[in-house]
């Protein structure tokens, strides 16, 4: 059990009741797409985001992507971290039948997929020191091609996959998300390790 002081946000209750064997943390339900009527919960995860900060881990489907975008659009101060969970295809056991994209959701993850991406996102493990490193940039990423060409969709695809996360992270969804795990250098290193697999494929 590890216990976080951020909030949690999960889609459905499922998701609440899975993480909560192994989370120590305030975690609420966003229950799915209801949570764009839904004006008080909003301001709630507000309150929190100043508070505290808050935590993102819905689904790795195109659903779970849309909501955290909302969560981005309407949040206008504290702290967001992106916990973004590797797309593994499966079903869960309490449903007749999978997700319409077929991935796993939060609910029927592992303890150890999702520590692991907690870990990832920099949740859990080895306090860092501020960096004196070169940030990662929107530059960096067109220096890169991993944006402005017609082959960067599928060289961001590519080295998200390399890294299993899900492959419909938008390019700023990735500077946000690795620009806080890592440095410009540490990234750099990582692609070329991509593109390396890639090549020896």
């Amino acid at each position: 059990m590890i216990k976080l002081k951020q909030a949690v946000l999960v889609e459905g209750k499922y998701d609440k009741i899975n993480i909560e064997n192994f989370i120590d943390a305030y975690i609420l339900c966003l229950d799915g797409f209801r949570i764009f009527k839904n004006k008080e919960k909003r301001e709630l995860i507000k309150t929190l985001a100043k508070k505290d900060g808050i935590i993102i881990m819905t689904d790795s489907d195109s659903a779970g992507m849309v909501i955290r975008n909302h969560l981005k659009g309407v949040i206008d101060e504290g702290e967001i971290i992106q916990v973004y969970l590797p797309q593994i295809i499966g079903k869960e056991k309490r449903k007749e039948k999978g997700s319409a994209e077929g991935f796993l959701g939060v609910e029927g993850l592992s303890e150890a997929v999702i520590m692991s991406a907690l870990s990832k996102a920099g949740v859990i493990g080895e306090k860092r020191e501020k960096r004196s490193e070169k940030s990662i940039t929107k530059a960096l990423f067109y220096e890169l091609g991993l944006t402005g060409s017609t082959a960067s969709k599928s060289k961001r695809e590519n080295l998200l996959s390399f890294l299993n996360l899900p492959k419909d992270m938008s390019a700023n969804a990735m500077l946000d998300y690795f620009g806080r795990i890592m440095s410009e250098e540490e990234f750099i290193e990582v692609y070329k390790e991509c593109l390396s697999q890639k090549d020896s494929n």
